[in-house]
């Protein structure tokens, strides 16, 4: 058997081998590559796996300790179709859409946001038909004889069917502000949120009033209403209200934080329409997203960071009336929904009833 070494292959020829009496053949000569240099390759190939291993264990613990994004509204994006319509012929008026600081945002009496989804294209449609002005000329007509700008307000969608419907309803009406926001009924907080943020980078106005797309609304009578003095420059006004905590999941309006509340609910408005002052809105806009706490509830989340604000609440039963009366504003069916039960042949239903759109802004003993 030959013994290997680092001799040459002549000189390892002429050393008698101690293993055998038989004289040691020549050995034939060495390649290039000696004894030592044969772990060379798998070396390498270790020094490369281990490369990657390190790598690949960066990664995971770069991957557990980096924060997961909140579903909230980033500000910048948004866009009110109606002024981008008529920034050409009224820009004076109504602001140019362009200017990306929008400085020049149209002073208002009040903001009406009209809160809607893709699966409201009915609804639209019957408030299109009733109350709500069905053209950019009329909803002009509308700001200029109240003050008060209205809009649908819409977040977006992964879904492109549903975006390419929507670009349609806005190329035919132009009365919409779209927001930066997954459109979700599950994430309205967040919603809510990102309108109020953007109503108030796109309108300078005294009040900015979220209502839902299933209520019938006396716009002038709204005007009215916000018209009035007031000496809390914080305000809150709807109607209010309080209740049991739902923490029952299988019940309508759970509430998952509910152990954060307690059996009863604090004072705050019903969810289809409630107004905020321009002060209110003003700190909303400025907080830092993931500094509100978010309940289940969109209504509840506003009276949360309510009772935060120290605002005056101000109980106003006329913008929940379940009938038409002389002096109601907001009319929707009132324990039994929140909102109207079939809003879209309810609403021309209440149009046809001369006390709902015919009577006069105010009552004959208020005039």
């Amino acid at each position: 058997m030959p013994l290997f070494s680092h001799r040459s292959s002549a000189a390892s020829a002429s050393v008698p081998s101690f293993y055998s009496s038989k004289p040691l053949k020549p050995s034939k000569p060495f390649s290039t590559f000696s004894s030592t240099r044969t772990p060379l390759p798998i070396l390498v190939f270790s020094l490369i796996c281990l490369f990657i291993g390190l790598a690949g264990t960066l990664f995971a613990i770069s991957a557990i300790r980096r924060r997961q994004p909140l579903p909230v509204f980033r500000c910048g994006k948004s866009e009110d179709t109606f002024r981008a319509f008529y920034s050409s012929s009224v820009s004076g008026k109504l602001g140019d859409d362009t200017n990306e600081g929008l400085v020049d945002r149209p002073k208002l009496l009040g903001f009406v946001g009209i809160q809607t989804g893709f699966e409201s294209g009915d609804r639209r449609s019957a408030l299109r038909s009733t109350w709500f002005p069905s053209d950019p000329d009329g909803l002009l007509r509308l700001e200029q004889a109240t003050g008060l700008a209205f809009r649908f307000v819409i977040g977006k969608s992964k879904d492109v069917k549903k975006m390419a419907m929507l670009e349609k309803d806005i190329e035919k009406h132009r009365d919409f502000m779209l927001i930066d926001v997954e459109e979700e009924y599950l994430k309205l907080p967040y919603k809510t949120l990102a309108f109020f943020k953007a109503a108030f980078k796109l309108f300078e106005a005294d009040y900015y009033v979220k209502a839902d797309d299933d209520i019938y609304l006396r716009p002038d009578r709204l005007a009215t209403l916000l018209a009035k003095e007031r000496s809390h420059s914080l305000t809150y006004i709807g109607c209010m209200k309080k209740g049991p905590v739902i923490t029952d999941p299988k019940l309508k309006w759970y509430e998952k934080s509910g152990h954060l509340i307690g059996n009863e609910y604090f004072l705050h408005a019903y969810g289809p329409i409630y107004v905020l002052s321009a002060e209110v809105v003003a700190s909303l806009a400025a907080a830092r997203n993931n500094s509100l706490r978010m309940f289940n509830n969109e209504d509840v989340t506003i009276g949360s960071w309510m009772l935060a604000m120290n605002v005056h609440h101000e109980d106003n039963r006329a913008i929940c009336d379940p009938r038409c009366t002389p002096t109601s504003i907001a009319v929707w069916d009132i324990p039994r929904c929140s909102g109207l039960c079939n809003p879209a042949s309810k609403l021309r239903e209440l149009h046809k009833i001369g006390m709902c759109s015919k009577s006069p802004t105010l009552p004959p003993d208020d005039r």
